[in-house]
């Protein structure tokens, strides 16, 4: 996560938006690859086995961010305990695919960006028109294809290679890098995505993760310290245990009870 990255990730940007904006084209033929005019199909959209890859990929990503999420819940219901990952890892995780896969690629870009999918493009057999991907004014209502939404989480494994020992890096950006890559590739062979939408999910995620790293463990104004995130995720639990513990009392049976009266004598 240095400034060499950040410049490859912006110089892939914009040569492949000036190619793509210049010659959309170029994204028809990459999809036409995968299509055979004679069964109007893709390649990869009728396979026994994309499935279950699509289905080991997202296994994958799962139990990269499964950590994460165990450490700060068990941070919330055990406030006293230690963590099962650093709290500045636990963030940087969840944070990272929240934003990057969550938000800007699947709440915000594919519901409002309105590229249709190769397989529905007039081109292969379908009936929308194809859109360059700078054009966001297609005729696809939602889920479309700008960025692509799982490559998208592939790309999200940079997050958990940028805190890998710094002797394993290289090689954990490559394998991120290269799995992204494959699902980009297993979603472009079933028509599902353009050349150019696996591409700028790889750049989106490569940024957002840049930029969370830089905000939580580089950058001196915003850095974070363990202890302060696990002080707060601590207090936090204090607080639900202690607002589960009140609404307990309030339903808990007790208001019916009061106080007996002392017995008259005879």
């Amino acid at each position: 996560m240095n400034r060499k990255g950040f410049t490859a990730a912006l110089i892939v940007a914009t040569v492949a938006g000036i190619v793509l904006g210049i010659y959309p084209q170029l994204d028809l033929d990459l999809a036409g690859l995968f299509f055979d005019p004679k069964t109007n199909l893709f390649t990869l959209s009728g396979s026994s086995w994309q499935q279950p890859a699509r289905d080991a990929a997202y296994w994958l990503i799962t139990a990269l961010a499964a950590p994460a999420v165990f450490a700060i819940l068990g941070k919330l219901i055990l406030p006293y305990r230690r963590m099962l990952i650093t709290s500045r890892a636990a963030l940087f995780l969840l944070l990272t695919l929240a934003i990057g896969p969550g938000i800007l690629a699947n709440l915000i870009l594919k519901e409002h960006w309105g590229r249709s999918r190769p397989i529905d493009v007039t081109e292969f057999g379908g009936t929308d028109r194809f859109t360059p991907w700078w054009d966001p004014r297609g005729v696809c209502p939602s889920n479309c294809s700008l960025v692509a939404g799982e490559p998208s989480g592939a790309f999200w494994t940079l997050a958990p290679a940028a805190l890998a020992p710094p002797q394993w890096q290289p090689l954990a950006f490559s394998a991120a890098l290269v799995f992204g890559g494959a699902v980009g590739l297993l979603r472009t062979g079933a028509g599902s995505h353009f050349f150019s939408d696996v591409v700028f999910a790889g750049v989106l995620m490569f940024l957002v993760v840049w930029m969370l790293h830089g905000l939580i463990y580089r950058w001196r104004p915003t850095r974070l310290a363990d202890k302060t995130i696990e002080h707060s995720l601590a207090r936090a639990g204090k607080a639900l245990r202690g607002g589960f513990t009140a609404l307990g009392r309030r339903f808990g049976g007790h208001a019916d009870e009061r106080p007996q009266r002392a017995a008259r004598p005879d």
